[in-house]
């Protein structure tokens, strides 16, 4: 009872979600599953009804799937989408009622109280229900009750109906699996012959405390109404998107851009209650002809800051065509990230934001990815002890650590003709002859064992610096095992 009203709960469980979800985009009436790798074995984590009826079943790995069935179609599983999906539901089902919960991954649950009349009562709601989700093919049970528990039992073991004030009439012929025990407890009831809920209400709670604990009661008098459980509805996220209607159209730069720093202005304050930062903004320019312009900026950074972010702008709104004017600016931003309050140097913060804004308005026109930088691997092999990253999604770092240090320019090996295990006194590379003057090393590299190299099979490399008389410093190595020497790289 809740002030008199007596609460009405509706639990929505969807044993196909996840097959359900991939069929409606490619239909399929024959035995279909969904796989997820569990232990390196493709397993079934999700099948339609016709691969039940095949006997198949939850767990089963492929393979074995394939022999009792072979006409069986079978698609990776993808939990981020199965999500994203029942959350899409949650939100639709807002329609019903504005309290809306999750139930574990395939279900929800509804807190209908005071809002049934508004669809000609209980039963006609739950018949538009049924009918809207088996238009959208999905499969569903249903249960109502006055308990989250109560419904919760009836949507997974019957599918039915709990009448007001009524719970253990509709819940006693159900299993004691029905108030969400775990395994090992339903096993036990089951021994001491237990089997029902009805069974259960109806034995002497002392003994059961004694031996269970008090979580068993506690979830017999949920679904009974003895105990409170709430239902929490999931927050919705915020919403980083702004909107500027005007009473007459304009089409001036200039009114274009101080439209925007409205819309920037207000946009950020609310990245910036929310700790979060833009990485791609969306502006879109409504014209009074009803066609759209839609213009994106990506960052660098995620920012919030709308002085830096309006210059950013204006290059692009220079090639806007108004038409016959704008009446309306839309800015949403469509990739956000956090960024929390941080204490900063103020001259190190002032050039790192001068170098994210140049990255920003070079990758408006040639594209963020294509803007990189070279940033230290932690390998002692040469060839990989570099990476080259876009430089709007890494930060660069203080430097190499190695010691001795590398050469600043690195080539492919070129073969040198010397003999012995100490760099020549003479040798001609790239047709020019040179004279040591000064060797510092070696510096011996061994190859890394776990990764499968062609360019290392030769085995351990020594390094030497060698200084020439003609001044170019090279880095030169010898190969103990086929003796050789090459060089690779050239200091500065």
């Amino acid at each position: 009872m809740r002030d008199g009203i007596t609460r009405r709960i509706v639990s929505l469980w969807m044993p196909r979600l996840a097959s359900d979800r991939v069929l409606r985009a490619w239909p399929d009436e024959g035995p279909f599953a969904l796989t997820l790798n569990q232990k390196n074995t493709n397993r079934i984590s999700c099948l339609n009804a016709p691969a039940e009826r095949q006997g198949l079943y939850r767990g089963m790995p492929l393979s074995d799937a394939r022999a009792f069935c072979p006409e069986l179609n079978s698609r990776p599983g993808d939990p981020a989408a199965d999500w994203r999906f029942l959350m899409g539901l949650r939100r639709w089902l807002t329609r019903y009622c504005p309290w809306v919960g999750v139930e574990g991954r395939d279900g929800l649950v509804l807190d209908v109280t005071g809002s049934t009349h508004l669809w000609g009562g209980e039963a006609a709601m739950l018949a538009d229900l049924r009918q809207r989700f088996a238009g959208a093919g999905l499969s569903v049970q249903i249960g109502l009750g006055d308990t989250r528990g109560a419904a919760w039992a009836l949507a997974h073991h019957g599918e039915g109906v709990a009448h007001p004030q009524q719970p253990l009439a509709a819940l006693s012929p159900l299993p004691v699996a029905a108030l969400r025990l775990e395994e090992e407890v339903v096993t036990a009831l089951q021994r001491l012959g237990l089997r029902t809920i009805g069974d259960l209400a109806a034995a002497a709670r002392a003994p059961l405390a004694r031996r269970f604990g008090p979580g068993l009661l506690m979830r017999l008098d949920q679904a009974l109404g003895a105990q409170p459980e709430e239902i929490a509805p999931l927050q919705e996220p915020p919403h980083y998107g702004v909107r500027l209607s005007l009473p007459e159209p304009i089409g001036l730069l200039d009114d274009l851009m101080a439209g925007i720093e409205r819309l920037l202005v207000r946009l950020c304050q609310k990245l910036d209650r929310q700790e979060a930062g833009a990485r791609m903004l969306c502006l879109t320019l409504r014209r009074v002809d009803q066609s759209d312009r839609r213009i994106e900026l990506r960052l660098a950074r995620p920012l919030r800051d709308a002085a830096r972010i309006l210059p950013l702008f204006a290059r692009a709104m220079g090639d806007v065509d108004a038409g016959f004017g704008i009446d309306q600016l839309r800015l949403e931003a469509r990739q956000v990230e956090p960024l929390p309050v941080e204490q900063v140097n103020h001259v190190a913060s002032d050039r790192q934001d001068r170098l994210d804004d140049l990255i920003s308005r070079i990758g408006t026109g040639i594209g963020l990815e294509n803007i990189q930088r070279i940033l230290p691997a932690d390998s002692h092999i040469p060839e990989r002890s570099f990476i080259i990253a876009p430089a709007a999604y890494s930060r660069a770092e203080d430097g190499w650590s190695h010691s001795p240090p590398r050469p600043l320019m690195l080539f492919p090996p070129e073969f040198i003709s010397a003999k012995g295990a100490r760099p020549p006194r003479k040798f001609r590379w790239r047709r020019v002859q040179f004279t040591t003057l000064r060797v510092t090393g070696p510096e011996r590299i061994a190859p890394e064992w776990w990764l499968d190299d062609e360019n290392w099979r030769s085995g351990l490399r020594d390094y030497w610096r060698v200084e020439t008389r003609q001044g170019r410093r090279l880095w030169l190595f010898h190969t103990p095992q086929d003796p050789g020497w090459y060089v690779q790289g050239e200091f500065a």
